[in-house]
């Protein structure tokens, strides 16, 4: 018998989930038989070593102001050592409510209004809005889609780069939503360039435990200590482990000076930027007794990967999915379909029961794209790709 059940599904309907919510939002009601498969949290049950942990710490603990222990910080150092080898220090980390919620801080902190702030798009959504809602210029790197994979426009990277207005990069790493692992070649091509023209980094790494078989997560702030000095790391044991509901995250930061103004940006936001005590002990308990149930949803994942694009090569092969080398997010291309993106979404909402992420909202060139979430059962796949094979006929693919 498994150790681990992957295959239950905990419905969520009217508790207050986002992602399901938008089905009752959409529909009017929950099919029985619908699962979302849009923002980026996961469908598995909740780890049988988190729910203990938290029952004991319930039984003994009073639930009152918290900070971060020696244990606590020493649990995200021993991690980012043990999965990715990367040595960092305890007093390099300061802990946020969130990753969205540190590098709209950077961009408060770092930059002035007006500042141009670079993505390398089609990209993540809120980091447009930490950009365009504190009054900074969006500056973007469009990267390209080519042979099924985005790679960086370098020339129009370091073009933008020397702009003496660009101040800021916001990194994804892992990229989302195109599932890129960045090689070390070409983070370091970033960083070169970016130092060379004073850019501070923000490197959302959120995702940096969620890595396909044959592919690495590099930090960037382990390449070197330049690298580290000019970088603000923003690390999370939520999507590694379902926990972002909790708003607990790690920003890793070596420069004494960076971080001390990063925290300055976090109290003048915030006034009282501290994490919950549950959710300090569940990223605790995640890193340190949990790493055996993650090789069992990374290996559900990309199971999930293969059904996924082995139904669309084999049936629809001029709809295409992009490689997938790191998060669980695969972005697939229906641009053949001929259709608008918003078109394309209500028929998988109203006529497939789909639930996917359109792709619009990741950017002008993520239009004609769906963002398909592969963190659940996959049974849910299996029954997913049924109702996609109806309504891609009904629509003309063959």
């Amino acid at each position: 018998m498994a150790k681990y059940d992957f295959e239950t599904v905990v419905r969520r309907e009217n508790v207050g989930s986002g992602k399901w919510d938008e089905i009752r939002e959409t529909l009017g009601y929950y099919p029985s038989d619908v699962i979302p498969f849009s923002v980026a949290d996961m469908e598995f049950a909740l780890q049988p070593e988190i729910r203990d942990g938290l029952k004991e710490y319930l039984d003994t603990h009073i639930l009152g102001y918290a900070k971060m222990t020696s244990e606590y910080r020493n649990a995200v150092v021993n991690w980012m050592r043990k999965r990715h080898g990367w040595e960092i220090e305890p007093e390099w980390i300061q802990d946020t409510q969130g990753v969205i919620n540190a590098f709209f801080t950077a961009v408060k902190t770092f930059t002035e209004e007006g500042d141009g702030v670079m993505l390398m798009t089609p990209v993540y959504y809120p980091m447009y809005f930490a950009i365009t809602r504190n009054n900074r210029r969006l500056i973007e790197n469009k990267l390209i889609l080519k042979d099924g994979s985005y790679q960086i426009d370098f020339d129009d990277f370091e073009r933008k780069a020397k702009d003496p207005g660009t101040r800021l990069l916001i990194l994804c790493s892992p990229h989302n939503p195109s599932g890129r692992v960045w090689a070390r070649e070409e983070l370091l091509k970033i960083g070169e360039i970016c130092i060379r023209n004073d850019v501070l980094i923000v490197s959302d790494e959120i995702h940096s435990d969620i890595v396909m078989p044959g592919y690495r997560h590099i930090p960037f702030a382990s390449i070197n200590d330049e690298f580290a000095d000019r970088s603000i790391i923003c690390t999370a044991p939520s999507k590694t482990f379902n926990l972002a509901g909790l708003q607990t995250s790690n920003i890793i930061i070596k420069n004494p000076e960076i971080r001390n103004k990063f925290l300055e940006g976090l109290q003048k936001d915030d006034g009282n930027p501290k994490c919950n005590i549950i959710g300090l002990e569940t990223c605790r308990l995640a890193y340190t007794q949990c790493e055996e149930w993650l090789s069992g949803a990374l290996k559900v994942i990309n199971h999930n990967r293969e059904t996924v694009v082995h139904f669309f090569e084999k049936e629809f092969p001029d709809i295409k999915v992009t490689r997938l080398e790191g998060t669980y997010l695969l972005w697939i291309d229906f641009r053949s379909m001929k259709m608008e993106s918003k078109d394309l979404t209500e028929i998988l909402h109203k006529e497939a029961f789909l639930f996917f992420d359109d792709g619009s909202v990741f950017g002008e060139a993520g239009e004609g794209f769906q963002r398909w979430n592969l963190a659940c059962p996959a049974s849910y796949i299996d029954n997913a790709i049924i109702r996609l094979r109806a309504v891609l006929k009904k629509y003309g693919k063959k």
